[in-house]
């Protein structure tokens, strides 16, 4: 480890951040996890929005990748078409 008082501060940036960005990627694959175990076509259309503009927002910031969000709103949005 560097004995910058720069290479210090990174560390903690870098910390902080990734703390901040483990949080939100958590929060988003529970709420995909909520979403694909949902059986009522009704309620998974409610919720499918709020999940959709959550993964717009981290592919936008770089926290997942902007493909994986595509392919989770796809395989989402098939799921949810599948129901009765």
């Amino acid at each position: 480890m560097a004995n910058h008082k720069s290479s210090f501060k990174r560390i903690r940036q870098t910390k902080t951040r990734t703390q901040h960005n483990r949080y939100y990627a958590k929060t988003m694959r529970n709420a995909v996890r909520k979403l694909r175990a949902m059986t009522d076509k009704e309620e998974a259309l409610k919720l499918y929005p709020s999940v959709q503009k959550m993964l717009d927002k981290l592919a936008k910031t770089n926290i997942i990748h902007k493909n994986k969000a595509a392919n989770l709103k796809s395989s989402i949005a098939c799921r949810i078409n599948k129901l009765a």
